[in-house]
């Protein structure tokens, strides 16, 4: 482990210049628990939550660092470091460090003697044990190259914010966004998907409770949604194939950020007697990282609406009781198109 990761476990204070944070820890732990839709809606620990980038200089050398901060609820803060950059952006793989710490006004401090950094107004100012500046961290707003991709021609549009009709059960905002919990009237064999989603923010809650949702293809294999904004990547987190296979990084973007998902689905197989002869493929962009390559999904998801079979199936968006929202969705079948368009050729 290399001394800038060892300073890592020193990020010390995180401070905001902003007046919300000027309410009293009471207040703040008191706050209703109920998911946010908007950064209004959001509690005063919200606007420091958020991804930070840059470099740090250590004895002539730069490095390149990231860090995620995570809202815990009630003044509560988790900060992940990621030596060589944010995932997807230069992490390195290198061990993750994490800290853990509660805010105290207007500062939450993550204390040890490696160091110490200092956010104000979306700068973590990154000091060595000597209290001397190293490196500055700039708060970044990542977005996915495919965020807005328009539908080819030949496309099948399920959801384009004028009409939730293409659901059993849709439901759609006053702005024009899907509602969790709906299943397509059309039923699909091979195709390309593009969906883009909105994580609520729910600092208080943890693991399969924070915004949980997925998109199952043929109602049969799902790739998870969930606000797995900077924990490990796992199989039932962000980008994973549920019970099958973790992402293999975890490109979850903070929550009430905008996301996207590409996915390039081929369906099983099964012989005129009914066997399966060969088991569904999946290659799946998360924010527009491969995260998963051509892999092999040999069974259904537990609880899938759909069993597997011979047959074509729908496009299902979980409801497990935290809200989210979804738009521009659409997909290209394969057996419909000239060309078939891969997640592998996409250029954002």
């Amino acid at each position: 482990m290399t001394r800038i990761t060892l300073l890592l476990l020193g990020i010390a204070v995180l401070s905001s210049s902003s007046s919300a944070f000027a309410d009293d820890e009471k207040t703040a732990k008191s706050a209703p628990k109920k998911p946010a839709m908007t950064a209004a809606e959001a509690d005063a620990d919200f606007a420091l939550q958020g991804e930070y980038t840059g470099e740090i200089v250590e004895d002539g050398n730069k490095f390149k660092l990231g860090i995620q901060v995570i809202a815990l609820s009630g003044g509560k803060f988790r900060a992940v470091g990621y030596p060589g950059g944010l995932p997807g952006d230069g992490w390195s793989g290198e061990k993750k460090v994490k800290v853990e710490a509660t805010r105290d006004g207007d500062t939450v401090t993550f204390d040890s003697d490696k160091g110490r950094g200092v956010l104000s107004n979306g700068v973590i100012s990154i000091q060595d044990a000597d209290g001397n500046e190293i490196g500055k961290l700039k708060k970044v707003t990542r977005r996915s190259p495919t965020l807005g991709k328009k539908s080819p021609k030949g496309a099948v549009v399920l959801f384009d914010g004028t009409s939730p009709d293409k659901f059993k059960r849709g439901r759609m905002t006053e702005d024009g966004l899907l509602m969790q919990g709906v299943t397509s009237k059309q039923l699909f064999g091979d195709f390309t998907l593009h969906m883009e989603f909105m994580l609520s923010y729910m600092p208080y809650a943890r693991g399969q409770g924070r915004s949980n949702s997925g998109i199952y293809m043929q109602g049969r294999h799902e790739v998870q949604i969930l606000d797995s904004f900077g924990l490990e990547g796992k199989h039932n987190e962000c980008g994973g194939i549920y019970t099958v296979k973790d992402p293999d990084v975890n490109m979850c973007f903070p929550p009430l950020s905008w996301q996207t998902y590409d996915v390039d689905f081929t369906a099983a197989r099964f012989d005129e007697n009914g066997k399966k002869t060969s088991n569904a493929r999946m290659t799946v962009k998360h924010n527009g990282v491969v995260v998963h390559d051509d892999v092999e999904v040999p069974k259904s998801t537990t609880a899938a609406p759909v069993k597997e079979g011979p047959d074509k199936g729908p496009i299902y968006i979980q409801n497990h009781s935290n809200p989210a929202r979804f738009r521009n969705i659409w997909l290209v079948e394969k057996n419909a198109a000239k060309e078939t368009v891969s997640v592998d050729d996409d250029k954002g």
